[in-house]
């Protein structure tokens, strides 16, 4: 047997992918007469907007090599949106990073920041697989808790906040924050806040804050990172567009790390980022189309016996009837209606099902229509 046979195959670290559990529902559901309503992954289903798409044409010609580094054009649109946006104070473009998605970045992040087998990285109980992914790959170990107490008196290599979290839509508020960035210094943890739904929330009560804004972080980045994307704020799914942003020791680290392996956004996708970061009025327009999509199918959902719980922000509805989160999946899949199981999030979501509703207006109908026919 030869040496690269003989090696243990590195896919028997990592969990099951999850997706592929719900084949046999994801069947069922499109058998449906009325044909599927897809409530599952979530991928964005509205134009990607035009001054995107105008500036990406616009940067088609683009025979040489782009840097890792990104052009200070995107790095700049970045920390101006998260300033405008998000009263982020003190991110200079040593702070930003672009990155070919923010998945490729989650995953590959402790990797690249050093962590290694027998770390510890901490992650919320309840939890976008590929945290726990990224740890495995490194050989980490991984303890899935939202309490500070419960890590004792460990000092975690990394570690995860997730506000708005996706698949709960749960916000964390500036106390809370605050708190974890305290504990995190004070153990020497690097804090990394993936705050992709920053832009998708649904109650002025509880906005979401991002960990630099300078009430959460006292005007100081150090020892905090942030992962950001443009999929669902701007329906770039397809373009592979997000960032990181941060403490701007770390991001050097991490760019040096990334230089070396030839991980680099494509020229053309950081002019449609800059331009996206720019333009806000696309934004509301598609909070808009969103809003009322939520509104019909929470109500719909409601109605049928659901209770929706969190869910104040992101794009989904965390929805129970107290009841085994597949049996759940499969009365859904019954009437064409596909969504995640909890289960996928940790054993915490287990009675849970998370619906998107990032599915076309005539869609997302359809289901409200399926679930007053089931009532």
């Amino acid at each position: 047997m030869s040496p690269a046979t003989s090696r243990p195959a590195v896919s028997g670290r990592l969990p099951d992918f999850p997706w592929d559990q719900l084949t046999s529902y994801a069947a069922r559901a499109r058998a449906h007469a009325g044909g599927v309503v897809d409530l599952s992954i979530g991928t964005p289903v509205d134009p990607t907007p035009v001054v995107v798409q105008e500036a990406l044409a616009a940067a088609a010609d683009a025979p040489g090599y782009p840097t890792t580094i990104g052009t200070p054009r995107v790095r700049q649109a970045a920390a101006d949106w998260l300033e405008r946006r998000f009263g982020v104070t003190g991110l200079g473009l040593d702070g930003v990073l672009p990155s070919v998605g923010s998945k490729e970045l989650i995953a590959a992040l402790p990797l690249h920041l050093g962590v290694g087998a027998g770390d510890l990285v901490v992650l919320p109980e309840i939890a976008y697989p590929t945290y726990e992914v990224g740890a495995a790959l490194v050989g980490a170990r991984t303890l899935a808790t939202d309490s500070l107490t419960a890590i004792g008196p460990e000092r975690p290599s990394l570690l995860w906040l997730n506000s708005p979290s996706n698949p709960s839509g749960r916000v964390l508020g500036v106390d809370h924050l605050r708190k974890v960035v305290d504990w995190c210094r004070d153990r020497g943890t690097l804090l990394v806040s993936d705050e992709c739904y920053l832009e998708c929330a649904w109650d002025d009560e509880r906005r979401p804050v991002s960990v630099l804004h300078p009430d959460v972080c006292g005007g100081s980045h150090e020892g905090l990172l942030t992962v950001h994307s443009l999929s669902k704020r701007s329906n770039l799914a397809g373009y592979r567009a997000a960032f990181v942003a941060g403490d701007p020791t770390v991001v050097a680290e991490l760019l040096a790390v990334r230089k070396n392996l030839g991980l680099i956004v494509p020229a053309p996708v950081q002019a449609a980022m800059a331009a996206a970061l720019d333009d806000d009025a696309h934004v509301e327009e598609q909070h808009a189309r969103y809003a009322a999509r939520r509104t019909r199918l929470r109500a719909a959902l409601e109605s049928a016996g659901f209770r929706v719980d969190h869910s104040e922000a992101s794009l989904y509805l965390w929805a129970t009837r107290d009841d085994d989160c597949w049996a759940t999946v499969d009365w859904l899949a019954e009437r064409g209606i596909l969504v995640a199981p909890g289960a996928f999030y940790g054993a915490a979501g287990s009675r849970h099902v998370r619906v998107a509703f990032t599915a076309t207006d005539e869609r997302v109908a359809a289901a409200a229509e399926r679930l007053a026919a089931a009532v």
